[in-house]
């Protein structure tokens, strides 16, 4: 069989190199833009192992099927951790009939005074549907490292103590994977669009 002509050639390569970028464009598409920073791959928090406000040992695994946005904090937090759940309270607001698909998770840096019950009354109060989790300092220390978030106890002059900690907003797609961080000053437009991608 002969081979094909030179200019029939250069058409069939020209067709083969079209459809090769479409295939590529086609899965570039399969990929949101997100407006934080695409963290799609790095595994964090996949180790997120503490206990629920009902007592009950919690992993991602009984997220699935919800995306999931965890914040680090503490409820005696001064003003970071009660102003970024008041904002989430509000993109849930925003989000209508998708927030049923979309778990708010506080996570405590200050298991010693975060008990389950005192959780529980903290974060529902900013929306019923939010969940809080704590557990012993060993199961806190191993869930932050596995975010690679940072926290510290910080004494206060009157003898007390607040918390020091990392401050921003992880999410995680329905079937338990990280995709984006966005830094606590993130606008609630920017949580929504992010949030919406993984819908």
């Amino acid at each position: 069989m002969s081979s094909p002509h030179p200019s029939r050639r250069a058409v069939l390569r020209a067709a083969l190199a079209l459809g090769a970028a479409a295939v590529l464009s086609a899965c570039g598409q399969d990929r949101p833009a997100f407006q934080g920073s695409d963290i799609t791959g790095t595994n964090l928090g996949k180790d997120l192992s503490l206990v629920g406000t009902d007592g009950k040992t919690k992993t991602l695994a009984d997220y699935s099927g919800k995306v999931v946005v965890a914040f680090f904090g503490f409820t005696q937090c001064p003003d970071v951790c009660p102003t970024a759940l008041a904002q989430l309270a509000q993109v849930m607001q925003t989000l209508g009939a998708d927030a049923d698909r979309v778990q708010v998770l506080l996570i405590t840096v200050d298991p010693e005074r975060d008990t389950p019950a005192i959780m529980r009354e903290y974060v529902k109060a900013f929306d019923p549907r939010f969940e809080g989790l704590t557990g012993t300092l060993a199961q806190v220390r191993q869930t932050a490292g596995s975010f690679k978030a940072y926290f510290a106890k910080s004494p206060r002059p009157d003898g007390d103590y607040s918390m020091d900690h990392t401050a921003a907003f992880y999410l995680f797609d329905a079937k338990g994977q990280t995709r984006v961080l966005l830094n606590n000053s993130a606008s609630n437009d920017v949580l929504v669009h992010d949030i919406r991608a993984l819908l």
